[in-house]
């Protein structure tokens, strides 16, 4: 993704940068407040461990060194759109272009690690393809303006974000713009979010609330897990839906570098709105660990059947209210005993923060039988 930073003010205000993404769900001062935490404040890994230090990431999902506490700025709602952003400190983080990863350090101005989610208001249904951008203003002055990065961390899920310099203390202004989603939407969410929406959310920087954005560390930090996505409250996050909820015959789910591919097929009278009267091909990609959504991949499949190929093609980034974000394809029949082989072209084009900087790059092919 192209990014710019058209203008850069000043010296960062007072923010001290940590790695990890946020902790918290949005309490009633504004500030993130976890629920289901230890004592300290720290939210439960999946797996446990000892704390490391000065560690070498390893290979794949890993727990993250800290959990974070946000500032929730507030929602607004227009067109067919919701929107929230929130706010940290800044971040070290990386990210994807093709098959190569980029790691982006924080600046010495670097004043906060703004993030903003977007999602339909009717469903919940977060949305990972709307391009994103954000312009920061301060008594109508502009700060900063910035095309933001779609991003994955532990607690937040899928996100857009990226670290911003703010000149000062004040009430700053997010101007967050979508451009309008160009994947395929299908059943209720036909010919919606194609439009480009621009929504203003307000968020006071203090140092009241610069108090308030700590950092704890975690348990297991560094071992193979996850720590566990926090409570958001009201606001929807990205988990996808159990495989024993998504509709059609799930056949199974197969591995490749931590990413989870559960694969159903839908028969032609349940893949009506996906097809003309074949079945439909479905894969439902998330995180090993908590089932977050992993969108902007290049997944292509091979049906084959008593030694025949039956289907050999790509399938499309979709979204739809039952299955949610996935990636499917029209085939003209598919029985039970066919194996579907899974492709990965390009992985996940999202920014990681620490835990997943090192998953879903290298993605070999897996096998499912239906």
């Amino acid at each position: 993704m192209h990014r710019r930073r058209l203008l850069r003010i000043g010296a960062a205000a007072g923010a001290a940068g940590v790695a990890g993404c946020l902790d918290g769900s949005g309490g009633d001062d504004g500030t993130g407040s976890e629920e289901g935490t230890t004592p300290d404040g720290t939210g439960e890994p999946t797996t446990g461990g000892a704390t490391t230090e000065d560690r070498d990431a390893p290979d794949g999902v890993y727990v993250q060194p800290f959990v974070e506490t946000m500032v929730n700025a507030g929602t607004a709602r227009e067109g067919d759109l919701a929107f929230a952003v929130f706010w940290t400190t800044p971040h070290v983080f990386w990210t994807m272009t093709g098959a190569d990863r980029s790691r982006h350090s924080k600046d010495d101005e670097d004043a906060v690690h703004l993030m903003a989610t977007v999602w339909d208001p009717e469903t919940g249904t977060v949305l990972p393809e709307v391009g994103l951008s954000v312009e920061l203003t301060r008594e109508d002055d502009l700060v900063s303006e910035e095309v933001i990065y779609p991003m994955l961390s532990q607690r937040m899920g899928f996100h857009w974000g990226a670290n911003f310099p703010l000149p000062g203390d004040g009430t700053y202004t997010a101007s967050v713009s979508v451009s309008g989603m160009g994947i395929d939407r299908t059943g209720a969410f036909a010919g919606r979010f194609g439009d480009p929406v621009t929504a203003g959310i307000e968020f006071e920087f203090t140092p009241e609330n610069r108090e308030r954005v700590g950092t704890e560390e975690v348990a297991g930090a560094g071992d193979p897990g996850a720590v566990q996505p926090m409570e958001m409250g009201d606001l929807p996050d990205s988990r996808l839906p159990a495989p024993g909820d998504l509709p059609g015959t799930v056949a199974g789910t197969a591995r490749s570098d931590d990413a989870d591919m559960v694969v159903t097929r839908l028969s032609p009278a349940e893949a009506d709105r996906f097809t003309d009267g074949t079945g439909y091909l479905a894969v439902s990609a998330r995180t090993r660990y908590n089932d977050l959504v992993l969108p902007i991949m290049g997944l292509s499949a091979t049906v084959d059947r008593d030694g025949e190929t039956v289907f050999d093609g790509t399938l499309s980034r979709t979204l739809d209210p039952d299955l949610g974000y996935h990636y499917g394809a029209p085939v003209g029949s598919l029985s039970a005993g066919d194996e579907v082989t899974l492709s990965v072209g390009t992985p996940p084009q999202v920014g990681r923060h620490e835990g997943y900087e090192t998953a879903f790059l290298e993605m070999p092919d897996v096998t499912v039988t239906l």
